[in-house]
């Protein structure tokens, strides 16, 4: 049974290998040139994520080359204090590394007594740090195991099993035997209060609160003695490296020698995807993440013509063609594109 389980693993790895195929320039070839629909000017004031500082500037500057009297405002301090910059009237536009929580919106709702406007503007990165890079499941090394589906994640991570009735604790559960057979998964995750934490319970645990802890160790990030930051992705994968038979959530960027990625699936037909960029731009992984705007619309009325056409090139062909020359954040796809300019008309 083992053999079989590792023979059909092997194969579903090759088919997973062969979809990942990268992403390039060329692939944006369908999506909509930039072509300015007003000449607009004033001052456009951004607040959001503060990885954003070096693709901001590229992107102000495409966009000054078609609108010369605009001027930008940018303070970018963190992704939580996006939102607050848009309700309280001193931001135009919010650039945050997840979506909103409902935390926030309640915020902008209480003043407003209407939703902000979403935009999905960039595809989270591969592996950069600080970057919304996608989240991983790793294994140690020797664990026979290759992908696994979102349901079996629910069932190991979470306790409510909204994706599936099924509470998982062995690793016989999941078609391993001989001394796998009642080997007890510990599992590592980050700190459900944090950016990933969050993003892996809204995804995985289909947006269930209730983690089964018996058996997930949270991390957070840890301060060194000599000030520098212990990155709880980092702090994930060392326990994990140590640990024959647990299991983790973090991402590539910290990966080590001693653990292996796995590929991943929604449903259990498949088909499983591996992390890759052609496969985050896809959306095809299942645990892309993105990174979005927020405006201030008010209902059934025009947006501000230079936010407006801000966004347009962000959305344009020359706007995600800087966003993958930065070598971190990604492209959209057309799709998602088209659903974001539809949203702004």
């Amino acid at each position: 049974m083992l053999r079989r389980f590792l023979i059909l693993s092997v194969a579903v790895a090759v088919i997973v290998a062969t979809a990942g195929t990268p992403f390039h320039a060329q692939d944006l070839g369908s999506l909509p040139h930039y072509r300015p629909k007003q000449i607009v000017s004033g001052t456009i004031r951004i607040w959001g994520n503060d990885s954003l500082g070096a693709l901001m500037k590229s992107l102000q500057r495409g966009f000054s080359k078609y609108h010369r009297d605009v001027r930008f405002d940018t303070n970018l301090m963190g992704t939580g204090t996006a939102m607050a910059g848009i309700y309280t009237g001193v931001a135009d536009l919010a650039l945050m590394g997840r979506r909103s929580t409902a935390k926030e919106i309640m915020g902008f709702e209480w003043v407003f007594q209407y939703k902000p406007l979403e935009l999905e503007v960039m595809t989270g990165s591969l592996n950069a740090p600080g970057k919304s890079p996608a989240l991983v499941i790793f294994v140690n090394k020797v664990n026979p195991v290759s992908q696994l589906t979102l349901a079996q994640l629910d069932g190991i991570f979470g306790c409510e099993h909204r994706r599936g009735p099924s509470n998982i604790q062995t690793w016989g559960q999941l078609g391993l035997q001989g001394e796998w057979a009642d080997k007890f998964i510990q599992a590592y995750a980050y700190d459900a209060e944090t950016g990933p934490g969050s993003f892996f319970q809204q995804v995985v645990l289909n947006d269930s609160r209730k983690w089964n802890w018996d058996r997930v160790k949270e991390f957070k990030d840890m301060k060194r003695a000599d000030g520098s930051v212990y990155d709880s992705g980092q702090l994930i994968l060392d326990a994990l490296a140590a640990d024959r038979y647990g299991i983790a959530v973090s991402n590539l960027g910290y990966s080590n020698s001693e653990v292996k990625p796995l590929a991943l699936a929604v449903q259990a037909r498949g088909p499983y995807y591996e992390v890759s960029k052609g496969n985050l731009v896809r959306r095809t992984y299942p645990l892309t993440r993105g990174i979005y705007a927020y405006i201030n619309r008010v209902p059934n009325k025009p947006v501000d013509p230079k936010v407006k056409e801000f966004l347009f090139y962000l959305l344009s062909f020359e706007g995600q063609r800087t966003i993958l020359e930065d070598q971190g954040f990604l492209p959209l796809t057309q799709e998602i594109v088209r659903e974001c300019l539809k949203k702004l008309e």
